[in-house]
């Protein structure tokens, strides 16, 4: 090997990629834009649709309650429900969104609220439906209510205090400190992301350095030049493994970026003591902790990742290295994506923990690690034999690349 002719190649194909309006755009474009896009623009449009369908009055019918008509005036009275007429087809209206839910008063309803010996009443709902939720909820809402005022109403009765119903209250505290919050929130979305962005940033500079240049016919002229063969491959590899770090550090640098104006939005600038306050150990006020990522975890995650990357590269430049085409070259390297993706989706799946088989599966044990170091926890072992195993895999795939790129018949192939 000859790192000056390495280098050589390398900055050739750099500036040539740099002219490359599709790898600027899978590298820097879209690696920029994608967590910005996902927090603010996902987020704001997620937030509208929910604060619209909770905005609305939801509309509700009444099976039955001939005989409370109490309790069915007061539903008919209450503002946070819409009280319709009753249809034959009320289940259908209720699947098809007409109506949100339905109330089943039993027979002798209220009779039964006046003896204490009540039948239960059925909330009828479509499962799974935003709206029809709110509007199930709204009824449950109600009916817990009344069943309280009626049992204060019977204490009273007897004289007996309201607490006896209710001696005691509870609530919730958080002690973890915001990077545990925030590596429990976003350690599994992280790594989802880092990995497909690795991906993508080095397919196209692949498909391009190979694919892309048989079909300019600069191939055969950079074969002619009095470089070993070996040294073309390496200079190629590291173009794309620099498209693929570069489409990691952009998305890694537009999220931090992100997340410190979203705190800074939420907290009014105060976030930081927030942070402070939750890595001492303090206690805060609920719902006063912004979510952070330990940076520590952020650094261990690059680390991690650098040798999928350059799996991720060799793997990329090697099946395009196949193509005759660019378009070709994608039809081989777009399903990659799905082989690639669904790892990452089962490590994002709650109940699925790091152990020592798992710490062997590509992609799957980073996307599992990186969730642990993001929350803080560092498994030193899983974490050995993770790094260990994904640089053989490397490897491997690095060799094969030179391989194939030695061999004629898949240079040009027919």
């Amino acid at each position: 090997m000859n790192w000056t002719n390495i280098l050589t190649i390398y900055l050739k194909e750099l500036k040539d990629s740099l002219r490359d309006r599709r790898t600027l755009l899978s590298t820097i474009i879209i690696p920029t834009l994608v967590m910005p896009l996902l927090t603010f623009g996902v987020g704001k449009v997620a937030s509208g649709v929910i604060g619209k369908a909770r905005s609305e009055t939801p509309t509700v019918m009444i099976l039955g309650g001939e005989d409370s008509p109490g309790v069915v005036a007061r539903l008919k009275e209450s503002k946070k429900i819409k009280v319709v007429p009753t249809s034959l087809d009320w289940k259908e209206d209720i699947t098809e969104k007409k109506v949100r839910a339905a109330v089943q008063l039993p027979e002798k309803f209220e009779a039964g609220l006046t003896a204490g010996a009540a039948a239960a009443v059925v909330i009828y709902h479509y499962e799974g439906e935003m709206k029809s939720s709110f509007g199930a909820g709204e009824l449950e809402k109600f009916f817990r209510e009344l069943r309280e005022e009626t049992t204060t109403e019977r204490l009273a009765e007897r004289s007996l205090p309201a607490t006896l119903a209710k001696p005691f209250d509870f609530k919730r505290e958080n002690v973890a400190p915001p990077e545990k919050v925030g590596g429990n929130l976003f350690g599994g979305v992280v790594p989802y992301l880092i990995i497909i962005l690795c991906f993508t940033g080095a397919m196209y500079p692949a498909m391009d350095l190979t694919a892309g240049e048989k079909e300019r016919g600069t191939m055969e002229t950079l074969l002619c030049s009095p470089v070993a063969r070996v040294d073309i491959v390496l200079g190629k590899f590291l173009m794309v493994l620099t498209g693929s770090l570069s489409a990691m550090g952009f998305m890694l640098l537009s999220m931090g970026v992100t997340a410190f104006v979203a705190g800074s939005l939420l907290m009014g600038g105060g976030g930081g003591a927030v942070a402070k306050a939750g890595s001492a150990g303090a206690s805060a006020p609920a719902g006063s902790v912004i979510p952070l990522i330990d940076p520590l975890g952020l650094v261990g995650v690059l680390a991690m990742v650098f040798p999928v990357a350059v799996l991720f590269a060799a793997v990329a430049l090697t099946i395009s290295l196949f193509a005759k085409s660019y378009k070709e070259a994608q039809s081989y390297l777009a399903p990659l994506m799905i082989v690639i993706i669904m790892p990452a989706v089962i490590g994002i799946l709650p109940g699925i923990d790091l152990n020592a088989r798992l710490a062997l599966v590509p992609l799957l044990n980073l996307s599992l690690v990186c969730k642990e170091m993001l929350s803080g926890v560092w498994h030193w072992n899983y974490i050995a034999i993770i790094f260990g195993s994904s640089c053989v895999y490397a490897a491997v795939a690095l060799w094969l690349a030179v391989k194939m790129f030695n061999r004629e018949d898949v240079i040009f192939r027919a």
